[in-house]
């Protein structure tokens, strides 16, 4: 088996640097996010504003603690930087398949067929955060690598890698609370940690009260940008859901509370039966992958490559679903890959887009993972 599974990912890694191949040309014209970071890094490094409205799309919305890290990249030239990020994104994402793999504690069928259902499920997802030079994919081997060090009770190196996936990506703290009810002390106390280090870390570049100040915006940045966002076709999100259906405010927003209040109660359900299985920590943290863009006001479609470990867990595991469920799930995982606007054309595809199909998908795909919890498989 580990032999097939070595085959697979290499497999996958040819499929990977093919694709590369032909992107790669682009680099110096694309991976705008990327210039966000390198920006934001330079700024640091100089003790500059890092929040400015004058970036208009592409104002910095992470952590100041972000562009502290960023700063490698900010004293380098842009393209070089670019072409690093690219190479550095085609290894993360290497390692973000290899550890999704390991989660399921068994393995159900050959491990290149798991592979090929996430690559043609994921696959455009994961060209669009490598053409943008994002960070989701450094956050998903972060947020498994933290999985799979509470399975192997490795609790303070789990939390700190949950500190660092918030640092990457602040809605990783829907972590912290998963951790506090695990009653992991010593996990919880190092994700704490972790982020006081993280909220202190611009005090190397930045006096109190202006490190204060710069929090401070970050959150203003990220308030004032998800009303303008909720419309956008690639949003994703419940919010973004509702809004496209039904305009924004008033009953879409009432509905949005609602339904992530339910999507909340079906985590709750499965952690409440994680007795009942061995090793719960793999279904239960790509559950809240899976939730992450849907709940998050700015989700944006490509997030969604974050769900890749709930895709294996459902196919891994797929013989064990109920058999409608089961096409259903399938059906889901096609329509997610398939729905390419090379294929559909342009208003094919923004009709897809508008009626949130792709968010409705992933609600299947979550029926699956509780359906797998609720049958004691994973």
């Amino acid at each position: 088996m580990r032999l097939v599974r070595v085959r697979a990912i290499l497999a996958a890694l040819a499929f990977i640097v093919l694709s590369t191949a032909v992107l790669s040309g682009r680099i110096a014209r694309q991976m705008p996010d990327l210039e966000v970071y390198w920006r934001a890094g330079a700024r640091a490094a100089a003790g500059e504003p890092l929040y400015r409205t004058d970036d208009q799309h592409y104002q910095f919305k992470y952590l100041p603690a972000f562009a502290v890290l960023a700063m490698p990249l900010g004293a380098v030239a842009q393209d070089t930087a670019k072409t690093a990020w690219f190479a550095a994104s085609v290894a993360l994402l290497i390692g973000f398949i290899t550890l999704s793999l390991e989660l399921p504690v068994w393995r159900y069928g050959p491990a290149w067929l798991v592979v090929a259902f996430v690559i043609v499920t994921m696959g455009k997802f994961f060209g669009h955060e490598l053409i943008l030079g994002q960070v989701n994919l450094l956050f998903g081997v972060v947020a498994v690598g933290s999985f799979l060090a509470l399975r192997a009770d490795r609790n303070i190196a789990a939390g700190a890698l949950i500190a660092l996936a918030i640092v990457v990506k602040p809605y990783a703290v829907i972590f912290l609370p998963w951790l506090a009810v695990q009653r992991r002390l010593r996990a919880t106390l190092a994700a704490a940690g972790g982020l006081v280090v993280a909220l202190a870390l611009p005090l190397t570049r930045y006096d109190f009260n202006r490190t204060l100040g710069l929090h401070s915006e970050w959150w203003q940045t990220v308030a004032g940008s998800t009303a303008p966002n909720l419309l956008n076709q690639d949003n994703v999100s419940i919010a973004a859901m509702f809004a496209k259906w039904l305009g924004p405010g008033g009953l879409a927003s009432w509905l949005t509370v609602a339904l992530g209040a339910l999507l909340l109660l079906l985590a709750a359900y499965v952690f409440t039966h994680r007795r009942e299985v061995l090793s719960p920590e793999g279904l239960e943290g790509s559950l809240l992958l899976t939730l992450i863009p849907l709940l998050s006001p700015q989700g944006w479609d490509y997030v969604f490559l974050i769900a890749t470990p709930a895709v294996v867990y459902v196919v891994n595991y797929r013989a064990f679903l109920p058999a409608g469920l089961r096409v259903l799930t399938f059906a889901s995982l096609a329509t997610i890959g398939l729905s390419l606007f090379d294929v559909l054309g342009r208003a094919t595809y923004a009709r897809f887009m508008a009626l949130s199909i792709v968010t409705i998908c992933f609600f299947v795909v979550i029926a699956a993972l509780v359906a797998l919890r609720a049958r004691r498989v994973a």
